[in-house]
C-alpha cells in the first residue's frame, strides 16, 4: 500500500529535498503539494492523503499558519498525521506544536534523514521529535515549568511570535480569527510575565529566544 502524502512549504527549495528524499521510497508518493497555508486547506479539502508534512510558518495568504495552521488541520482533519518542519528554535513553540496535535516535529538545520525516521515513527503509531529539540523539551518537562518562555500560554506564545514577524495587533486578530481586544490582552499579558517593556523589547527577546526564524 503506498502512503499519500501531502507536502506544504513556502520555500521550492525545501520541498524539492523533502520531495527527492520520498521519491526514493516506493511506498511513499506525494500527491499534492502547497506553498501557502491557503493552498494547504484547499488541498486538503480536494485530495485524499494518509500524511502531512507542513511546514510551521507560511506567510501570505488569509488562512492563519502556525500554531493556528495545525489546529485547524486538527479540526477539519482528525485523522490525518501530521509531520512539521521548523526552523524556529523556542521550546515554548515546539510545546505548542506537538500539543497542537502533530505528531512529528522536525528541526530543518538537522537534514533530511530525520524526515524519514519521522515518517517511519508516524506509522508505527509513534511520535518523533528531533534529537536537536528532545533536550529542550525535556528539561522544560514538556514546556511548562522552567524557562521564559514555558511560562506562556499557547496562544500567548502564538502572539508574540506573529508580532515579532511583523504583524499588527488587528491583523493578528484577523489572522487568528480573535478579537483586537483578546489579542492585545495576550499581548500584554506576555510582556508581563516576561518583564518586557516595550515593543522593541518584544522583537529583541523574539530574536534572542527562537521565536523567529
Amino acid at each position: 500500500m503506498t502512503l499519500r502524502v501531502i507536502l506544504a512549504d513556502d520555500h521550492p527549495l525545501i520541498r524539492a529535498g523533502v520531495r527527492l528524499l520520498l521519491g526514493n521510497d516506493p511506498g511513499l508518493a506525494v500527491v499534492a503539494e502547497a506553498d501557502s497555508a491557503d493552498r494547504l486547506l484547499s488541498v486538503l479539502r480536494e485530495t485524499p492523503a494518509d500524511l502531512l508534512i507542513t511546514d510551521f510558518s507560511m506567510p501570505g495568504g488569509q488562512a492563519a499558519d502556525g500554531l493556528g495552521l495545525i489546529q485547524r488541520v486538527r479540526r477539519d482533519h482528525p485523522a490525518l498525521p501530521i509531520i512539521v518542519l521548523t526552523m524556529l528554535a523556542n521550546v515554548g513553540v515546539h510545546g505548542t506544536i506537538l500539543e497542537a496535535g502533530a505528531r512529528g516535529l522536525i528541526d530543518k538545520g538537522a537534514g533530511m534523514a530525520e524526515i524519514a525516521l519521522a515518517i517511519q515513527a508516524v506509522v508505527q503509531g509513534r511520535n518523533y521529535v528531533s534529537e536537536t529539540f528532545r533536550e529542550g523539551l525535556r528539561q522544560s518537562r514538556f514546556d511548562r515549568d522552567t524557562g521564559e518562555s514555558a511560562r506562556l500560554s499557547p496562544r500567548e506564545v502564538e502572539v508574540l511570535r506573529l508580532f515579532a514577524s511583523g504583524l499588527t495587533v488587528s491583523e493578528i486578530a484577523e489572522r487568528l480569527s480573535r478579537s483586537v481586544k483578546t489579542v492585545s490582552r495576550q499581548k500584554n499579558d506576555a510582556m508581563i510575565k516576561l518583564g518586557l517593556k516595550n515593543d522593541l523589547d518584544i522583537f529583541v527577546y523574539a530574536s534572542e529566544h527562537g521565536l523567529t526564524s
